[in-house]
């Protein structure tokens, strides 16, 4: 809501209206305009609070780089990258993904082309789904694996969670593919947060562990 500019102009200035979004789905910029909703703020990724999900930051060393979600008996792994402004990371990565990795085919989802398959998991073998989404200077895998990578039904609940992840780039300049930092919540700075009003990132209090 916007002050009166002078006290003795009697005029009302208008309460602005968040702009609607343009697409029917993200995952979203965080500078486009995109559904108001609880989300978990984690610095570069702001995700969809989902009580029945077990959100766990993926840290190397003191960097958290990722992270990963688990409900039931699959799990979403998410990783946000800085990319070029003039082009996206997907076919570059998709190229680097098949070359590393046997018994992936690539396949239409709801998110363009994409590679399903196999992953290795220590000596076994894992039903794996890879997501690539290119947006404005930055690029998101997400990779399904588990039953969700087999089954669409199974699969909707985390289909539904990555079409509402926001990512925050930010403006810093940063190298090719180095990942956007990451931060648990209880680490966030004390400064004004720039959020839309309505935005609550947790309901149940802080759950995030950590994978290293």
């Amino acid at each position: 809501m916007f002050r009166r500019r002078r006290r003795e102009q009697p005029e009302q200035v208008a309460e602005q209206e968040p702009a609607a979004p343009v697409r029917e789905y993200g995952p979203w910029d965080a500078d486009e305009p995109h559904p108001e909703s609880d989300r978990i703020d984690l610095g570069g990724l702001r995700l969809p609070h989902n009580p029945d999900f077990d959100v766990r930051l993926a840290s190397v060393g003191d960097q958290h780089v990722g992270v990963v979600v688990l409900y039931e008996e699959s799990s979403l792994q998410l990783q946000a990258l800085a990319a070029p402004r003039s082009s996206g990371l997907w076919d570059e990565v998709k190229t680097k993904i098949v070359s590393q990795a046997k018994h992936l085919e690539e396949q239409e989802g709801p998110f363009g082309r994409e590679l399903a398959g196999e992953m290795r998991v220590e000596s076994t073998t894992r039903p794996a789904r890879y997501i690539g989404v290119d947006g404005p200077r930055w690029f998101l895998l997400a990779v399904i694996s588990g039953p969700a990578a087999l089954d669409e039904t199974v699969a909707a609940p985390y289909i539904d969670f990555l079409k509402d992840v926001v990512v925050v780039r930010g403006d810093e300049p940063m190298a090719r593919e180095e990942p956007i930092p990451l931060r648990r919540p209880n680490e966030q700075t004390s400064e004004k947060s720039d959020e839309r009003p309505g935005l609550n990132p947790f309901k149940r209090g802080p759950e995030i562990s950590e994978i290293r």
